[in-house]
């Protein structure tokens, strides 16, 4: 992981360059105008905000990316005039060329194309004893440090399999962090304790209180230095501060489901399009329009008796967003649909025009790839570095805790493309079985018994939350007359999603929680509302 500027001061050229996957951040921009402009960078925005030369004019247009996708993501920032560095990029600058020119070293759409040309050709053994070498290694080359060591782990496949290989590997019992919940439904510091306890580390887990975590809500804006609003940059920032009070680094496992297909949504949404795609559009709509009057609630429970969609949770909740989006045209736009968390941003969004990104519009060839295949791609080229990375990235950082991933080693990228789909997503006794060669690396080390069970993903109950404790926050945050004045967003649609949320009617809570953090950044920042 690495984000470095050079100067060359023969030729007077300024390069940058990002890692690969986009694990640190660099943001870079022309500010200032003929012989007062000045090029900006750094690693954080709080950065070149500091600069005299700095305007810190909010991009609609990015704005409408943040809408859509809980954060600013693609090559733009929340400002004007300021960009990221993609992954895996080059970006040269100087006086007499002051047009920045960015190129790619390495190509993660290009890794997973060739990786389908030249599949791994071995048996399943030979996967999972070739997988465990590459993950065993890159585990020791993260493990390199002149400073207390350690790793999070939450108890599911991905972290259990970095600690087993860190276990292995070491003299004496590692370090490894968990939080947990007293709501059961978030809880998973119990799984946690009970892999600890049979790789034998040193564990330490801390049981959050609701307080705990509300008090961290108002150091998010400063904390992520642009909008971003994956509700679980909470717990990863509380996790991250019980590690720091006793390493300075610590391995994570992310990475693990967009490489080995561990994400529902892939069979959900291949599933949902091989059906939808049989039948006309206006049928489409007519199921979609029945599926809405039934409550998420109601249909959880149906799912649960009917044994339909048993093993993935909150059901209900993905169904009605997924009849949001059956008139799509491809499973492409499908599954766009069912990762966007306010479908048509420029609805919400005044003066803003959703720019193209490689979900819309550049999307890579990604010649060869499944359906499936495409939607783990685009996870990683996207959701990974914008979403996954950018949340661990900052919230550790935010405690001067340094995180790895041994994951995003290069070379375990380009083995996990390489692998037939069907070492990845395994039908077994009549149901499938995800990121099937990463666990048995991981059988091999724990029992099965204490890894398999529904995957619950890293979260808090936000939904109750705004009902509760934070509803005169939101309240604040979200009144009308306060969102006419700044001119960002139109009041209509964020106040009825407010009222069926608060009413119980309809868990609003991601594209709620998208408008809070955006309004809660710009307060902290003290900017002024209305440049359209």
């Amino acid at each position: 992981m690495f984000a470095f500027a050079v100067w060359d001061k023969q030729i007077r050229t300024l390069t940058l360059a990002r890692d690969r996957l986009g694990e640190k951040p660099l943001y870079y921009g022309w500010q200032g105008s003929g012989s007062a402009a000045v090029f900006l960078f750094g690693s954080e925005l709080k950065a070149l905000r500091a600069h005299p030369a700095f305007n810190a004019l909010i991009s609609r247009d990015a704005l409408c990316l943040y809408m859509r996708h809980n954060n600013v993501g693609s090559v733009r920032s929340i400002y004007q005039g300021i960009y990221k560095l993609p992954p895996a990029s080059l970006l040269t600058v100087s006086q007499q060329s002051p047009e920045p020119v960015v190129t790619q070293y390495w190509s993660g759409a290009q890794v997973a194309e060739q990786g389908v040309v030249h599949r791994f050709t071995g048996g399943a053994d030979e996967a999972v004893n070739a997988l465990e070498v590459l993950l065993k290694d890159a585990v020791h080359r993260q493990m390199m440090a002149d400073v207390p060591l350690g790793a999070f782990l939450s108890g599911g496949v991905d972290s259990s399999t970095v600690v087993a290989l860190m276990q292995a590997q070491a003299s004496r019992p590692m370090k490894t962090f968990t939080i947990g919940f007293h709501d059961d439904v978030y809880n998973e510091a119990v799984h946690a304790k009970a892999v600890a306890a049979h790789l034998g580390t040193d564990h330490t887990e801390l049981y959050v209180t609701s307080d705990q975590a509300l008090a961290v809500i108002p150091r998010l804006p400063a904390m992520y230095d642009e909008p971003f609003a994956d509700s679980s940059q909470i717990p990863t920032f509380l996790v991250s501060q019980l590690a720091r009070q006793h390493v300075t680094v610590s391995l994570s496992g992310d990475a693990g489901d967009e490489l080995f297909c561990g994400y529902n949504r892939y069979q959900l949404t291949a599933s949902l399009w091989k059906k939808l795609s049989a039948l006309p559009v206006p049928m489409r709509r007519a199921l979609a329009w029945g599926l809405t009057r039934l409550s998420p609630s109601r249909l959880n429970r149906l799912a649960t008796h009917t044994g339909a969609f048993s093993r993935w949770a909150n059901m209900g909740e993905k169904l009605h967003k997924g009849a949001g989006v059956m008139s799509a045209g491809s499973a492409a736009e499908l599954y766009r649909g069912m990762v966007s968390q306010w479908p048509d941003p420029a609805e919400v969004v005044i003066g803003g025009t959703e720019p193209p990104t490689l979900l819309s519009g550049l999307q890579p060839a990604l010649q060869g790839l499944s359906d499936v295949e495409r939607m783990m791609a685009l996870d990683m080229l996207t959701y990974l570095p914008d979403d996954i990375l950018a949340k661990v990235d900052r919230a550790s950082m935010a405690v001067s805790l340094e995180s790895r991933v041994p994951f995003l080693d290069h070379r375990v990228v380009e083995f996990a493309w390489a692998l037939p789909m069907e070492y990845k997503l395994r039908r077994e006794n009549n149901s499938y079985t995800t990121k099937w060669v990463l666990r048995q690396v991981l059988y091999r080390h724990v029992p099965r018994e204490l890894i398999e069970r529904p995957k619950m993903g890293f979260g808090v109950p936000i939904d109750s939350w705004l009902r509760g404790p934070l509803r005169e926050w939101a309240e604040d945050l979200l009144d009308e007359s306060r969102l006419k004045r700044e001119g960002y967003f139109n009041p209509a649609p964020i106040r009825q999603k407010w009222a069926e949320h608060l009413s119980g009617q309809r868990n609003w809570q991601h594209p709620l929680w998208c408008v809070l953090m955006f309004q809660a950044w710009l307060a902290e920042q003290a900017l002024p509302g209305g440049n359209v």
